[in-house]
This record gives structure tokens, sequence and C-alpha cells, in this order.
């Protein structure tokens, strides 16, 4: 979760929203890491999962992620959750939840619905509260 927090922090620098996202391989190696890049890609669907998840598959040259896990610095919207599930990522850790936008234990329930293809295990509130602070204070400096 440390590369995650990590990638929230460098996503904030640059003016995203700060949200992390790492995903590791059954070994344990880290086979990719991102923040959000929404505005600076112009892309609505660059959120830092999608972009994790782009880059794993590319890496791995397979469009499932099988025995991966997932560490994110916020619950998962309903689109990262149902990429998740396509995904088929073994794991997901993540630190804040979101109530407003989220679709893990929030909203939509992705992973909850009949139609859901693949539920991964869940992990919340790891790193929750540095994840939330990081949250916070980038949109408190925008008030």
């Amino acid at each position: 979760m440390d590369r995650a927090l990590r990638q929230a922090r460098l996503a904030a620098e640059r003016g995203e929203v700060p949200i992390g996202a790492v995903i590791v391989g059954p070994d344990g190696a880290v086979l990719a890491e991102a923040g959000n890049r929404t505005e600076a890609d112009r892309d609505p669907t660059a959120h830092a999962e999608m972009l994790a998840i782009r880059a794993a598959a590319a890496r791995l040259g397979a469009p499932r992620l099988v025995g991966c896990d997932l560490h994110v610095t916020l619950e998962p919207c309903p689109m990262c959750a149902q990429a998740i599930a396509f995904a088929r990522l073994r794991r997901v850790y993540y630190g804040a939840s979101d109530p407003k936008g989220g679709g893990v234990e929030h909203g939509p329930r992705i992973f909850s619905q009949p139609t859901c293809h693949h539920r991964p295990e869940l992990y919340p509130g790891i790193g929750e509260r540095e994840a939330g602070e990081i949250l916070r204070e980038f949109f408190r400096d925008r008030r």
C-alpha cells in the first residue's frame, strides 16, 4: 500500500485526484503502478486502477490477471470494480471507503451482483487514515 500511497501523492502534485494503485503478481513482484491521469490524458477512464490493470495485462501479455492482487488507496468506483472482475484479480486491498462514488461496499456493490462473473477477496481499510488524509488535503486546498 505504501507504493499506492506514493502514486496518490504524485497524482496530487500533477493536479489529479490523488488515487494510486499497484498490481502485484502471484510471486509478489510489482507488475504495474499508476496514479490517476484523467486530466492529463483527457480521458474519463484514466483512473489509477484502470491504468494499472492495462499496464499489468500488457506486461503479462494476457487479459486476465489471475493470481494478481490490487492495492488501491480508495474504494474502486463501479467502472473500476467491473474492470477488476473482468481482469479476474484475486484480491483487492483498498484504503479509504467512498460512500459517494464507491462501487464495492457502497453504491451498486458490483461484486455482490448476481451478474458479476468474478468476485475478488476484499480487504478494506488498509492505509485508510493516510489515504483519507491525502484526499482531504487535496480537496481542502482546492476550496
